[in-house]
């Protein structure tokens, strides 16, 4: 993807950005980088241009808002000279050839882990050194006389999905439920027969020991 002068808007994007290099062509940006081909006022973005040399040489910023473990949460130029800064690492080669990224001026990146970081960059764009400022951006440094600026802002902390475990006294039926259950019916099928043989055994039992009744006419 290229980007240009239209893409600049006050708006923050809905992701930050998440890695920054350099690419010595237009068409040889990874997959889902962005490559900074214009600066705002329509001219070409090149970070190595040199009149002085005839060879033709190219160096564009890119940048991805890939979602990732981490994301950019600053931005810096320095000279080539000075030291490194603390918690920053510096953009050597480029991604596409493995050349030198820069000269004079050295981009140096810093990333932090997305669950911790409170800000981040979320947009860069490059400006002749004569334009005025952006809106809601701010300045980083100059590079091959151009301004580069970047846009700052919060980043969302999205809460996790957790799994939740069944509770110890849910009413979904157990194993015990279960056979509990299932007997009942045969519970009370051999409480009903229990109590026929028992009814029985008392009729028997009245009748055994019932006084004989005699008949008119049949006493000796």
């Amino acid at each position: 993807m290229i980007s240009n002068m239209s893409d600049v808007s006050n708006q923050l994007p809905a992701d930050p950005i998440s890695a920054v290099g350099v690419v010595t062509s237009l068409n040889k940006a990874p997959d889902d980088f962005c490559v900074v081909a214009q600066t705002t006022d329509g001219s070409d973005a090149d970070l190595w241009k040199d009149a002085l040399f005839k060879s033709k040489v190219n160096r564009y910023l890119c940048f991805t808002r890939k979602p990732g473990p981490d994301v950019v949460a600053d931005v810096k130029l320095t000279d080539i000279k000075e030291v490194l800064p603390e918690g920053f690492t510096p953009v050597l080669e480029t991604m596409d050839t493995k050349e030198t990224a820069t000269r004079k001026r050295r981009l140096c990146v810093k990333l932090s882990p997305r669950a911790s970081a409170e800000t981040a960059v979320y947009d860069i764009q490059i400006i002749a050194k004569s334009k005025h400022h952006l809106v809601n951006y701010t300045c980083i440094g100059e590079i091959n006389n151009m301004g580069m600026w970047y846009q700052i802002g919060a980043v969302p902390q999205h809460q996790l999905c957790q799994k939740t475990s069944i509770p110890a006294d849910t009413d979904i039926p157990t194993e015990t439920n279960t056979e509990r259950t299932t007997r009942r019916p045969d519970c009370e099928q051999q409480s009903s027969g229990s109590n026929t043989k028992t009814v029985l055994l008392q009729l028997q039992h009245r009748a055994k020991h019932r006084p004989l009744t005699f008949l008119p006419g049949l006493r000796g």
